[in-house]
């Protein structure tokens, strides 16, 4: 896609497989805003934890396979912080649904597109990617 920004020259990486356990996603959106912190940008630390919380949440619901882990990277460029989450699912793609009243899920994506300044899919060899990003505040 022609809008990403991050991947370019990284500031800084981090990339850490997890089981496909509800406790893994609080473990990565923990792990998130405090990498966010240590890197300098404690404000956008809630949001990447946010991103991180829904993707992996989507992640362990709908794209991970017995056995198979999923994957959450962090990258930081002078223009953004991109979180991306992958799974061994690649068959159906996510999209934005929506949700009634009663419905407990169907709101991940939708947050993901108000809180991120970008998102997207990317099919890989095995599975998908799902990414967003936030925009670093020019200082």
């Amino acid at each position: 896609m022609s809008d990403l920004v991050a991947p370019c020259n990284p500031l800084q990486y981090d990339r850490l497989d997890y089981t496909p356990l509800p406790k893994s996603v609080a473990l990565a959106r923990r792990r998130a805003h405090r990498l966010l912190t240590d890197w300098g940008h404690p404000e956008l630390a809630a949001d990447a934890a946010l991103l991180v919380s829904e993707l992996g949440g989507n992640a362990v619901l709908h794209g991970c396979l017995r056995d198979r882990l999923f994957r959450v990277e962090l990258t930081l460029t002078e223009r953004a912080v991109r979180v991306s989450v992958s799974d061994p699912k690649g068959e159906a793609l996510p999209a934005p649904r929506d949700a009634s009243l009663d419905d407990m899920f169907g709101r991940g994506l939708l947050i993901v597109r108000e809180v991120a300044d970008r998102w997207g899919v990317e099919r890989l060899t095995v599975g998908k990617s799902v990414w967003c990003e936030l925009d670093v505040a020019a200082v």
